[in-house]
């Protein structure tokens, strides 16, 4: 597979009543082509959040998803605003021009960011150090972490409702 530049293609989902951000790594080439977050149809990003905020997200349009985040105060961006990268890998990502978090989460009431697997958590804090603290990992919901079943990415990413 050829690497490909990309920088990133869509803004972030984010208002000013958001409490909690989600950061990814990169769009896969699926969310490219469909222009919005975790649309490869195996990755269970919907899936876990549709079970933890009692909604059926998986079959909405975009347009329905981005109102139930705004409603429910989840903004979502990526770690990686520009990078050099071979298909969808998270472990093909170089050349890194880091996200601008400090910026978005100006104006905001943000004061939780989950990242969704290690490829994200890493680029958010060797970029971000000073965020460190309100930073956490959680596993990847990518079919690449098929070891983690469904049940267990909910289980995980349950914290988020703390912070809600």
């Amino acid at each position: 597979m050829q690497k490909r530049h990309i920088k990133h293609p869509f803004g972030p989902v984010i208002t000013a009543e958001a409490r909690v951000l989600i950061l990814g790594s990169v769009p896969s080439l699926k969310s490219v082509e469909h222009g919005f977050y975790y649309m490869h149809p195996q990755n269970r990003f919907w899936k876990v959040l549709g079970e933890l905020l009692g909604e059926e997200l998986y079959f909405l349009p975009i347009s329905g998803r981005i109102e139930i985040l705004n409603g429910k105060g989840i903004a979502l961006y990526d770690s990686v605003e520009e990078c050099d990268i071979e298909g969808s890998s998270d472990s093909a990502i170089s050349n890194v021009l880091p996200s601008d978090i400090p910026a978005l989460l100006r104006g905001t009431q943000i004061k939780r960011i989950f990242c969704n697997g290690a490829a994200s958590y890493s680029y958010a804090v060797k970029f971000h150090p000073e965020l460190a603290p309100i930073i956490q990992k959680l596993p990847s919901t990518s079919p690449a972490n098929a070891a983690c079943s469904l049940y267990k990415l909910c289980e995980e990413w349950r914290v988020i409702m703390e912070w809600l």
